[in-house]
């Protein structure tokens, strides 16, 4: 890797921000909608399968005790 001066590389940190392409605010808020649904459908899923063996392992130790 070649060395550059802290000048050159500030000049390229500036070059390659400029770059960068930020979101629209409709497009943030969609994102956020969609992340906080999908966390629900995800959070109400693993509780039915925590549910489910809950009961599993329970009726198991009540047959063996």
């Amino acid at each position: 890797m070649a060395k550059v001066s802290p000048i050159e590389f500030f000049r390229q940190v500036r070059a390659e921000s400029a770059k960068i392409v930020w979101p629209s605010r409709k497009q943030t808020v969609t994102t956020g909608i969609m992340v906080l649904i999908m966390t629900s459908i995800l959070a109400i899923f693993f509780f039915g399968v925590d549910a489910a063996f809950q009961a599993i392992v329970k009726g198991l130790l009540k047959l063996v005790s």
